[in-house]
């Protein structure tokens, strides 16, 4: 399977570092491709090192103004030409997608991918992982704006929230 993650480019703490490791892990172990935003620093890094560890496959799509921190080493690697672009490269190439901690550049991607979702332009799985609760309000949002029926379609339908990396891959995998 091909996993889409977005998350962040950033150094994190720890209580954000260990559940992305473990997730990794998981990845590679079950013989999956990690398609990401092809940096190698902050998360990212933590992401494509532990996937390659475990033995999977890692594609990139770096973008044009970030591509001197793009990942040597990997499978494959492509330079988008704009933030768009890669947008749509990562979710062309996905099977599935998992959005992890991230910042606003995290953010615009999960919610891009939520709207094209809700209007039937695809139809992949999205997990959105709550590591050490980081997406409680995002998940209290999206449920007031499913009951004051702003969505329309059943919010399970279109995200499913996982606290681990194990819960996650399950969600993907069912």
């Amino acid at each position: 399977m091909n996993i889409t993650v977005f998350c962040s480019a950033a150094d994190l703490d720890e209580h954000y570092v260990r559940p992305a490791r473990a997730f990794a892990e998981l990845i590679g172990k079950a013989g999956h491709t990690m398609i990401w935003g092809g940096s190698d620093t902050g998360l990212m890094k933590v992401m494509a090192d532990g996937v390659q560890a475990a033995g999977g496959r890692l594609a990139g799509v770096s973008v044009d103004f970030l591509a001197h921190k793009a990942r040597q080493g990997v499978d494959e690697m492509v330079v988008a030409r704009d933030l768009a672009e890669r947008k749509a490269q990562l979710l062309d190439r996905a099977d599935a997608v998992v959005v992890m901690v991230g910042g606003l550049g995290t953010l615009d991607e999960a919610t891009e991918i939520l709207e094209l979702k809700k209007h039937g332009l695809h139809g992949k799985p999205v997990v959105l992982l709550n590591a050490a609760g980081f997406y409680d309000g995002l998940q209290q949002q999206l449920r007031r704006m499913d009951a004051d029926g702003f969505l329309p379609l059943p919010l399970d339908s279109l995200v499913h929230f996982a606290d681990d990396g194990a819960e996650a891959l399950t969600l993907l995998e069912a």
